[in-house]
């Protein structure tokens, strides 16, 4: 294994458990005319709170799965116990115990993560397909405090085939899918049912590392859908990601562009969020660094715009 693709690798991984939006306190914004907006912004909270979460299991089953050799020890979660149990019925069982920190520091984690595998299927050939499950699945921020808790079950797919770790002049792009539905509890108890559906495309290396998200969900005529269910203020919505979003290594795999929209039918409420703009709130240009997103929003006949920081 190559020093720079294991590099590429580490920094994809513990990157990735971070992507997680700072807050949503208004900042720069314009309306056409008064409107409450908490639920959409607590909305947009939510989904950035649970993608985290969900994405620091997927990350983990990610790095035990690419080291080719179950029996192997290296890079495993940090702060928890990984068991793999015994064949049965031509599957396998690994499970993931949290009691601790994650490698980074900045989230605590507690509950229990299995992944379930054919046993003689290699997670590194096209098409391979795990089952995550997910049981109290609990993951606290430590610089604010915000808590939520997942149970549920995942699959996870890699599409393309290879390992992170191989992205090199031969391997230029990989892609993953994970498609399932989780329980989502969030700080103040209400617990909500969330379907998710996304796919992550990892590219190298004709430019630095990038991550493209996109979603392939479809429900009640919505399509590009990556995560759709009820929030926690009880209206059902629908988030589709409408072009692509781009996470660049360079800018510590935040995201640098793309659009998501989110839709709550029944209450007449939407949010487009637009990611790419820097701190004067004007579109990043060449090879900056995003520090802000745009937010739209509509309820009913009002409207306005938020610029809020990433």
């Amino acid at each position: 294994m190559k020093a720079k693709n294991m590099f590429r690798f580490g920094f994809l991984m513990a990157a990735a458990m971070t992507l997680m939006f700072a807050g949503c306190s208004k900042d720069k914004t314009t309306t056409k005319d008064s409107a409450n907006t908490e639920s959409m912004q607590q909305l947009t909270k939510d989904e950035n709170n649970f993608e985290n979460a969900s994405d620091q299991a997927l990350n983990d089953a990610n790095m035990i799965l690419s080291q080719g050799k179950l029996k192997s020890t290296e890079s495993l979660p940090c702060d928890a116990i990984t068991c793999i149990g015994p064949v049965i019925n031509d599957s396998i069982t690994i499970d993931i115990t949290y009691q601790g920190l994650d490698c980074l520091g900045t989230h605590y984690r507690t509950g229990h993560v299995s992944i379930k595998k054919k046993y003689q299927e290699n997670w590194g050939q096209a098409g391979a397909t795990v089952i995550i499950k997910l049981d109290t699945f609990r993951i606290t921020k430590l610089s604010n405090g915000n808590l939520i808790t997942l149970n549920g079950t995942k699959h996870f797919q890699n599409v393309s085939g290879h390992y992170l770790w191989e992205l090199d002049s031969s391997v230029t792009s990989i892609v993953h899918r994970e498609w399932g539905t989780v329980t989502a509890t969030f700080d103040n108890g209400t617990s909500r049912v969330w379907n998710i559906a996304r796919q992550r495309t990892f590219t190298a290396p004709s430019s630095p590392l990038r991550m493209i998200t996109d979603g392939f969900g479809t429900a009640e005529g919505y399509t590009n859908l990556a995560t759709w269910g009820i929030n926690r203020n009880g209206e059902q919505f629908y988030s589709s990601i409408t072009q692509s979003v781009v996470h660049k290594q360079l800018c510590d795999m935040n995201p640098c562009s793309g659009i998501i929209v989110h839709k709550i039918p029944a209450a007449s409420k939407s949010a487009t969020i637009t990611f790419g703009y820097d701190n004067d709130n004007n579109l990043i240009t060449n090879f900056d660094c995003p520090k802000r997103y745009r937010l739209y929003w509509v309820i009913g006949n009002k409207s306005g715009t938020f610029f809020l920081p990433l």
